[in-house]
């Protein structure tokens, strides 16, 4: 388990990490979002003490990461998948890396092959992909069979298939009861991967929550009404935002016969077109997406807003 308590990290005036007390538990995969300069990848060094806390603590198993005896054996962790020597292969990276750590050179070869690198292990890194950085990345980080997993944006670079071997991979580790701490920006997998999510904004914690209690959760959730008579499509659209807390918007593709009914369920919306004598031919609860629900949570922590999203005149349009 990772465990952090008021983990904060100032740099001069700026406060990266701001107080964050959370646990990171085994046996599950755990998201870790947030906006561009939210603090995800400085709380992660502090983890693995390439950065000392100003304040605060962050344990793995109940120890500082410099204190324990074998790291390697006992956290595997990817931050930058291109810190290898261009130079060197893929496999003599890791060969050197074992051997420093105590670890069996048959290790390497097990690691290669389950990372699908088995076949490109003799080539030299510096001939490597994004994408097979990232595999080789995460070599490194299973090499010493760890019971702690901790990858930043694992999936960045990896064409579709190796992103549904990312997702497997990691539910297959934490399955087997380890830690899974996971970063990305690629909302719709994280939603397919993680079990659980943590969210910070500018440094502070946002949200610590199961996935399936952060999307119920979501303001964003939905309802789909296909009507198919315009007139009758009117009518209902008309009744329902005369309602207090109703928004409603037609979709014009793929369904122009569609409308979207938030701040409604669908039993709701269904009594309501059977008072009016309005036909339906579907409807449809749809729960919000990660991204709607964590767009919506984070809207107030975006260290980078763009012009447009401000409603100023954007140059370039």
């Amino acid at each position: 388990m990772i465990a952090l308590r008021e983990l904060t990290k100032r740099y001069g005036g700026t406060t990266a990490v701001h107080g964050l007390t959370l646990d990171v538990r085994e046996g599950k995969v755990t998201g870790f979002l947030g906006p561009n300069g939210a603090g995800k990848s400085t709380t992660m060094r502090m983890i693995l003490g390439l950065d000392h806390p100003t304040r605060g603590s962050a344990l793995i198993d109940g120890r500082p990461y410099a204190a324990l005896r074998h790291p390697v054996r006992e956290v595997g962790a990817l931050l930058d998948a291109k810190a290898v020597h261009p130079s060197r292969t893929a496999r003599s990276h890791l060969v050197a890396h074992a051997r420093s750590n105590g670890i069996p050179v048959r290790r390497v070869d097990e690691v290669l092959d389950l990372v699908g690198l088995a076949k490109a292990a003799r080539r030299r890194a510096g001939s490597y992909s994004l994408g097979m950085f990232q595999r080789l990345g995460v070599a490194g980080a299973l090499l010493g069979d760890p019971p702690t997993l901790i990858l930043d944006e694992p999936v960045n670079g990896l064409d579709p298939d190796g992103v549904r071997w990312m997702r497997r991979l990691v539910r297959g580790q934490a399955a087997q009861g380890r830690t899974v701490f996971l970063s990305s920006h690629l909302m719709s997998e994280m939603q397919l991967t993680a079990d659980h999510l943590v969210v910070i904004g500018r440094g502070r914690l946002l949200a610590d929550t199961p996935m399936a209690d952060f999307l119920a959760g979501g303001a964003t959730a939905s309802v789909r009404a296909e009507v198919p008579d315009p007139g009758e499509r009117s009518v209902l659209v008309r009744h329902l935002a005369a309602e207090s807390g109703v928004t409603v918007e037609a979709e014009t593709s793929p369904s122009p016969g569609t409308v979207v009914v938030r701040g409604r369920n669908a039993a709701q919306v269904g009594d309501l077109a059977h008072r009016h004598g309005i036909r339906l031919h579907r409807l449809s609860d749809v729960g919000a997406s990660l991204e709607e629900a964590y767009m919506e949570l984070t809207a107030q922590s975006v260290e980078y807003v763009t012009g447009g999203e401000n409603g100023e005149h954007d140059p370039y349009a």
